[in-house]
């Protein structure tokens, strides 16, 4: 995969995925702490991410960002397809 994640950034990444996931099951979506955590941080690997930024968005744009990788992150490469781009992309 691309960049490593700084140490610094697992607190921010955490979270996320605690958000992603509290937002999903409020909408009845069954969605693993460690795959949201794994999906985030494999992204921001490889496509950085204003953490700051998509933490403190409304709901619809930080859903946008977290599903959007969730459905288009190859877990293979790393790598996000179909030409998606999150909204907080460094």
């Amino acid at each position: 995969m691309g960049n490593k994640v700084k140490s610094k950034e697992f607190d921010k990444i955490k979270k996320i995925a605690m958000r992603a996931i509290a937002l999903a099951e409020s909408h009845g979506i069954a969605y693993d702490y460690g795959d949201a955590f794994m999906d985030i941080e494999a992204c921001h690997a490889g496509c950085p991410l204003k953490l700051d930024a998509l933490l403190a968005a409304d709901d619809f744009n930080f859903s946008h960002d977290v599903m959007g990788i969730r459905r288009h992150l190859d877990l293979e490469t790393g790598k996000l397809e179909d030409h998606f781009l999150p909204r907080f992309a460094a």
